[in-house]
């Protein structure tokens, strides 16, 4: 369902360590932990990479991030249905983290369901079967976390 982590041991031997002297790596990854209950791999392998590389770029990503993801106009559990809906759409594996933000956020399982109805209008079987894949992946995921 997710990619694995990247070795941050052999990144910080080739790549160096984490340079952003105003924000800590643990900050930049909090509204991850908030947003979705951990620091998804690809995310994390971006901060130790970008971080250690080019830090002024990452603080622009993260800039851009934060502004895009969190419009005033829309609460969080709508904002993360439409990111669920719009990476569904491309078939993205980036789709299973905006669905956990989703429920995370609130979204039930009649919601998550009629934002994959209309990727499937769109999009065809794949959406549909994607989409009730990731579903059925979340529901595992969620309850392995509270058995």
């Amino acid at each position: 369902m997710l990619p694995p982590r990247i070795n941050k041991d052999a990144v910080q031997k080739s790549m160096g360590s984490y340079a952003d002297k105003s924000v800590s790596i643990e900050q930049r990854g909090a509204i991850y932990e908030e947003l979705v209950g951990f620091l998804p791999p690809r995310i994390e392998a971006r901060m130790l990479v970008t971080g250690a590389l080019d830090p002024k770029m990452l603080d622009l990503q993260e800039q851009m991030r934060e502004h895009g993801m969190y419009p005033s106009c829309f609460d969080v559990k709508t904002a993360q249905l439409m990111l669920f809906g719009m990476l569904l759409m491309d078939l993205s594996d980036a789709a299973v983290l905006h669905g956990i933000a989703a429920r995370k956020a609130g979204a039930t399982w009649e919601e998550m369901q009629a934002v994959i109805n209309l990727c499937f209008l769109f999009r065809g079987l794949s959406a549909a079967n994607r989409g009730a894949e990731l579903l059925a992946n979340i529901c595992d995921r969620e309850s392995k976390a509270t058995s």
